[in-house]
């Protein structure tokens, strides 16, 4: 059932399917070279500072690289809905998911239809995505959690991927922030439903901003900028024209979200990698012209 977001309501579903709340009627220290790093079967996952000193907490991106897929997604493409052998994926998945030192069963994943549905989950729902698209959660793009086991899974080929952790509560939330989801407000909908059914405080909230494509390469058109100031408060302040052509700062514009939903700017780490200027070590849809892998960001607590 979808819920009416100006309501902001919430409703208790079968433990078969994902708690929703808010959906909308919208159809980094950067991690890199000097984030600390874990290797294991030749995968490198890199950590954000801002986390690592969070007990109890396990979390990492993983890059293109120490995969077994071939072709456009050489080689560690760990999205399963994107044309690529499934066998490949799930062993790509499996190292993944070795590397962090966490169960592949243990993941829990969204449908990510470039919304901004925010999804509460449980035990209940663990393993969900893990293995097939069929069973990721339909309908959401981001995920919050107070459940201990459990690491949530987003993945990505230039979309921001923002990770929250509340030392405090010991409770985290996973967003995929997509273009419709950064004008749906997606960051700030994850805060304030980690607030109001996990019992966070925002002011204790630390996020944690992935690489993914920066002002430098995200080039839009006019209807862009029409759609956002339609949906955002300001927005033109996260557009610039350069050689007459406009270009969209996500990450300024999720930023700003995290801020105005309460958390302090020192609590947020922005990243510092464009995944379009650095194609090589990260999948990338724009770079590679819409035929690639995804990349993944798990955050989970032990």
């Amino acid at each position: 059932m979808i819920l009416s977001p100006e309501r902001e309501s919430f409703r208790r579903c079968p433990s078969s399917s994902v708690r929703r709340w808010g959906v909308s009627p919208l159809g980094l220290m950067g991690v890199g070279e000097s984030g600390s790093l874990v290797f294991g079967m030749t995968v490198t996952l890199h950590h954000f500072g801002t986390l690592s000193d969070i007990e109890g907490i396990v979390h990492g991106v993983s890059t293109r690289h120490g995969g077994v897929s071939r072709g456009a997604f050489e080689s560690l493409n760990v999205g399963l809905h994107v044309g690529d052998e499934a066998e490949a994926v799930l062993e790509n998945r499996r190292r993944l998911c070795e590397a962090a030192g966490v169960p592949l069963d243990s993941l829990v994943a969204g449908a990510q239809v470039l919304g901004n549905a925010v999804g509460w989950v449980t035990a209940a729902h663990r393993g969900r995505g893990a293995r097939d698209v069929a069973t990721a959660l339909p309908d959401i793009d981001a995920l919050i959690t107070d459940t201990p086991g459990l690491v949530l899974a987003a993945f990505s080929a230039d979309c921001p991927l923002l990770a929250l952790v509340d030392p405090r509560r010991r409770a985290v939330g996973l967003v995929h922030a997509s273009r419709r989801g950064t004008l749906g407000r997606i960051a700030a909908r994850a805060v304030r439903a980690m607030e109001r059914l996990l019992g966070c405080r925002p002011a204790d909230l630390r996020a944690a901003i992935a690489p993914s494509i920066g002002p430098c390469c995200y080039e839009v058109g006019d209807e862009a900028l029409a759609e956002a100031r339609q949906a955002l408060l300001d927005a033109d302040r996260f557009f610039a024209r350069r050689d007459g052509r406009l270009h969209l700062d996500l990450w300024a514009a999720n930023t700003a979200q995290l801020v105005e939903a309460g958390l302090p700017p020192q609590h947020i780490e922005a990243p510092t990698i464009c995944t379009c200027c650095r194609s090589d070590k990260f999948f990338s849809h724009r770079a590679s012209g819409g035929r690639t892998g995804r990349f993944a960001l798990l955050l989970g607590l032990r």
